[in-house]
């Protein structure tokens, strides 16, 4: 039955979390331009290997509603709600590669970079990360970034992530002479009940 109400949650405009600011919904076709141009600015990507094209993105789009389909969970589109601006995506991933902690669900986000340092990454993945305990029972969530994505890294810090200090690994998808190959891996606590707003899903 929870299932099926994320499935809910994850079609257009149905909003799965709600904190102070953001709203966590479903994608709709108004948010393909901006995600376009937020995956090909080079700021947003810098710590990974390559910006993407459109045709890129519109790949990824893809792969998010077949997460959905697959897990009943996945990546939700972030909006901002005192501007109703598209803002970047945020939510729950199974990684499709191997590494010595896999198989694993993986907290994730990404914003577009005028909506940087004002503290909105960190209020979505602290509704985020309740969810995927309470909810979903999960007894350990993961996250990992490039050793230099210092920012990323802070988040973690501020949601409760501990740092793996025995769990660094060179990234399976990235060549081992990338600078960016080498990855920091934090893992979750479990977390007390969210104190944020989720929507009712019929």
């Amino acid at each position: 039955m929870y299932a099926f109400a994320m499935e809910n949650a994850a079609r257009a405009g149905r909003v799965a979390f709600e904190t102070s600011r953001l709203l966590l919904r479903g994608w709709g076709e108004t948010d393909r331009a901006p995600f376009v141009e937020m995956n090909a600015d080079a700021q947003v990507m810098r710590y990974f290997p390559s910006a993407l094209t459109a045709e890129e993105t519109d790949a990824l789009l893809e792969r998010i509603r077949l997460h959905f389909e697959q897990n009943g969970f996945g990546l939700w589109a972030v909006e901002l709600k005192e501007t109703n601006e598209f803002a970047g995506f945020m939510g729950l991933a199974v990684p499709s590669w191997e590494a010595h902690f896999t198989p694993c669900v993986e907290i994730v986000w990404r914003l577009a970079a005028r909506f940087w340092n004002r503290g909105l990454a960190t209020e979505g993945a602290s509704a985020v990360l309740p969810f995927a305990h309470d909810n979903l029972g999960l007894q350990q969530v993961v996250s990992f970034t490039a050793v230099e994505n210092v920012a990323s890294r802070r988040v973690m810090e501020k949601i409760g992530m501990i740092r793996d200090l025995q769990g660094d690994f060179d990234h399976p998808r990235i060549p081992k002479e990338h600078p960016l190959c080498r990855h920091v891996l934090y893992r979750s606590q479990q977390v007390a009940i969210s104190s944020c707003k989720r929507s009712r899903v019929d």
